[in-house]
């Protein structure tokens, strides 16, 4: 069995739909699955998942493939470890496929794994009874501990560092991945919990203080290759399942938050690496749900954060809620004071972000002041034009009108300039995305395009291509015809999905081929239209041969040379 062989049976045990719905939602309508792509700042379901043909398009970006590009992309992923990941789900091994494959920091996820390993046992030993009694305290029982990895880092300075040297792994590595700080272990005397990545491999640490010590409460891991504060959602990979079943994803502040609630039971939760909200965890939240909770801490700050965040999140298409704690607690302090039942019922009854914003913008205000009170007003409504529910809206406005003794009549006028100035925003997007639609390609180039899709679907289109020998216009048409032609006589036929893998060290006739699946043709073709299009295509070259002779002509001096290249354009012309 040959590489390509190996590759594609991996790919034919594998469901497209199965795999893609593990990261984004699906829903059928008619013929494809759709859901939100990953792959560009998506705001309403572009992506198609075509399960007859196991491809995926995005009508956007143009993003598309098989499922190894989807996984190696969304991944962030080389195509080796896709082809790993995959095949190892379906039973097949890759030995001796050779691919571009980057193993470089495999070594950095081997040594935090260790390191997680070495610091649970220290939490088992007797050293351990001090900080086990703390959690014990602080109500996370060994199934929580297992759950989440927890460790201890001791009270000695190069424990951790002496293990790793016995397992031969070098100073300098050490101190790169920040467990080393020179000849010291970096983390002394925490409870340590582990940080993992969007696949659920350990990439560094946080270190909490359990003994009334006065070194700062938490300290973590620094940045390094495999570790970047603001691409990482604390619990993002052991969530998901969770997130499914539910439908949404509630953000906490802490990884003790997610802990906390883990404890009663709710697990589709996921942290921040901080208060603020960055463009790559955006697009993990997209691979979860569009549907977020935000339950950060009910302080100032947290009130301040979920305005922040959840202003960002609307805005890249997600349907938000927060969920109000009170007399500034976080999640963690409310669920051991309150209990779950009072927290279940906060998240129950989360508000709508529209709502808690306009809520929110109370705070401050001087009623009695005439330029403030206009002030809450204009920022009411501008708020209320983004709500898309006409009795919402109605609702909201007789509130404000009661509020504030403004008429109805006043605030729903204002309410319409706003939404019109909106619609005129909206139209110059329609605009300019009719007018990059309208670039339209020479009746040359959409008859290549064409051809090349019928070849792909229709072996006898393969046949006339060969039989012909078309000529087609650009290298790159060329080069694609030839692969597709190259492929059906090597394997007998064109599997859509699997010649997505076949082109995947030919990045350059990707986008072509990328272009034409993106066709709308009708699948059948008569034999009178393949032929309209092998005379357009030889009417072309036909037309640039004519423009090639008469410019040697043009050059020529010799007058019996100039006859002979008058000759072939003569007989080009009538065909002949």
């Amino acid at each position: 069995m040959d590489n390509q062989n190996t590759i594609n049976e991996i790919r034919s045990k594998i469901d497209i739909i199965e795999i893609i719905e593990e990261y984004v939602p699906l829903t059928k309508k008619g013929k494809y699955y759709w859901g939100i792509c990953p792959f560009h700042n998506d705001k309403n379901p572009s992506m198609s998942v075509d399960s007859e043909r196991q491809t995926y398009t995005c009508w956007s970006c143009h993003n598309s493939g098989n499922v190894f590009n989807f996984v190696e992309q969304i991944e962030n992923i080389s195509f080796r470890e896709a082809l790993e990941k995959l095949g190892n789900r379906v039973g097949i091994q890759l030995n001796g496929i050779k691919t571009n494959y980057n193993s470089k920091y495999n070594h950095y996820y081997e040594i935090y794994d260790l390191s997680q390993k070495f610091y649970q046992l220290m939490l088992n030993t007797e050293k351990g009874d001090k900080a086990k009694e703390y959690l014990k305290n602080r109500g996370i029982d060994e199934e929580t501990i297992k759950e989440f990895g927890i460790g201890l880092a001791l009270n000695e300075k190069d424990k951790l560092i002496n293990y790793l040297k016995q397992k031969s792994y070098d100073i300098n590595t050490l101190n790169d991945l920040g467990l080393a700080n020179n000849e010291n272990d970096t983390f002394i005397n925490r409870i340590m919990f582990p940080l993992d990545d969007r696949n659920g491999r350990i990439v560094g640490f946080s270190g909490r203080i359990y003994d009334n010590s006065k070194m700062s409460k938490y300290m973590n891991t620094k940045e390094t290759p495999i570790f970047k504060k603001g691409t990482c959602l604390y619990h993002y990979n052991a969530s998901k399942e969770f997130v499914r079943e539910s439908k949404y994803v509630i953000v906490m502040e802490g990884f003790m938050d997610v802990i906390r609630a883990s404890t009663i039971g709710i697990k589709n939760t996921v942290a921040l690496m901080g208060t603020a909200l960055t463009e790559e965890n955006i697009s993990l939240l997209k691979k979860l749900s569009l549907n977020i909770y935000l339950c950060l801490d009910g302080d100032k700050p947290g009130q301040d954060s979920d305005l922040h965040n959840g202003e960002l999140l609307e805005k890249a298409g997600f349907n938000v809620k927060v969920v109000r704690l009170t007399n500034d607690e976080d999640p963690d302090s409310y669920i051991l004071k309150y209990g779950k039942d009072k927290f279940v019922s906060l998240v129950e009854n989360a508000s709508n972000y529209s709502d808690f914003k306009i809520d929110s913008l109370k705070n401050n205000i001087n009623f009695e002041s005439d330029k403030d009170l206009s002030n809450y007003i204009n920022k009411v409504i501008k708020e209320v034009s983004t709500i898309k529910d006409e009795i919402r809206c109605e609702i909201i406005l007789k509130k404000l009108a009661k509020e504030t003794n403004v008429s109805y009549n006043t605030l729903e006028k204002k309410l319409n300039e706003y939404k019109s100035l909106d619609d005129e925003g909206k139209k110059k997007i329609e605009d300019n995305l009719i007018e990059r639609k309208n670039v339209k390609k020479n009746k040359y180039e959409r008859a290549s395009l064409e051809f090349i899709y019928y070849m792909l679907i229709n072996p006898e289109v393969i046949k006339v291509y060969d039989n012909k020998k078309l000529y087609f216009i650009g290298p790159l048409y060329r080069n694609l015809a030839a692969e597709i032609s190259y492929y059906y006589h090597e394997y007998g036929e064109i599997n859509i999905a699997d010649f997505y893998t076949y082109l995947n060290d030919k990045k350059e006739l990707l986008g072509l081929f990328n272009e034409v699946q993106l066709l709308d043709l009708e699948k059948e073709i008569s034999d009178s239209t393949i032929m309209e299009y092998v005379k357009v295509i030889s009417d072309y070259n036909i037309s640039e041969e004519i423009k090639k002779l008469e410019q040697l002509m043009r050059k020529e001096n010799d007058e019996e040379e100039k006859i002979k290249l008058l000759e072939k354009i003569r007989k080009l012309r009538i065909g002949e």
